[in-house]
């Protein structure tokens, strides 16, 4: 592959996923890790870029930096969580994609299916599952943020007219009791909706998730049916869903 082709390409990856990882860029173009660092490091001189340890993102801005950060860290935990979820997604199906880096992985996982049927407040997902034509992409409406989410009562209002087969589900925290936290009252609304209005509600998280705190509480995690994560969880949150009918996934990328 010609170094033009592969910049557009790398260009084009980064502007799609926001941040790529030096593996993932290996795998798609089909040269050695070498190739890829000069490629990168010939982009980030020119501004094209913004090189990243272990990978590249969108050149920063005040808008988007943060979104930047989160979709870098546990890139491959988050492709290996996405993975998982899609093995059990069958073609055909129906899904609400959340906001969040985590369920946007999901949404690159799930290419390789046909036919899905998709609501989503998620920009960025969206602007992923684009190019499969066999896929039917519905944006929710309502007040869109610099991180491509899309919340609000028109957001709520929207979702409510929709009875899917699978919901993502994106969390900011989940604290030792069970309390699935946000930090947007009107962002945990939206997800309130998307909960109610799926069949199979299927949470995703990298365990970083598992130490943090927010100010917004959505819910108990035991209100999910599937929970897929990169670590086996902590005692205390092992112990609250004991007798629960999560059906709990550790994913291991290696």
């Amino acid at each position: 592959m010609k170094q033009s082709i592969r910049h557009n390409k790398i260009i084009e990856l980064v502007n799609q996923l926001g941040y790529v990882s030096t593996e993932e860029l290996v795998a798609q173009l089909n040269v050695s890790s070498q190739t890829i660092r000069r490629d990168l490091n010939e982009l980030a001189e020119n501004n094209l870029i913004r090189r990243h340890h272990g990978g590249a993102g969108a050149p920063s801005t005040s808008e988007n930096s943060d979104y930047i950060e989160r979709k870098r860290f546990f890139s491959l935990q988050k492709e290996c969580i996405g993975m998982k979820v899609a093995e059990m997604i069958p073609d055909g199906a129906s899904l609400f994609i959340d906001i969040g880096t985590t369920p946007e992985a999901v949404a690159f996982a799930l290419l390789s299916h046909k036919n899905l049927r998709i609501v989503t407040n998620n920009l960025n997902a969206a602007h992923i599952l684009k190019e499969k034509e066999d896929f039917q992409i519905t944006i929710a409406g309502g007040g869109l943020r610099t991180d491509g989410g899309i919340i609000g009562e028109a957001t709520v209002n929207f979702i409510n007219q929709f009875r899917l087969d699978y919901c993502i589900l994106g969390i900011s925290a989940v604290e030792s009791d069970g309390s699935m936290m946000d930090y947007d009252y009107h962002e945990v609304q939206v997800k309130r909706a998307l909960m109610r209005n799926a069949r199979n509600v299927v949470l995703v998280t990298d365990h970083s998730k598992f130490a943090r705190n927010a100010i917004v509480r959505l819910g108990d995690v035991r209100e999910v049916n599937y929970l897929f994560t990169d670590r086996p969880l902590p005692i205390e949150l092992q112990n609250h869903l004991i007798h629960s009918d999560v059906a709990v996934h550790i994913c291991n990328e290696k």
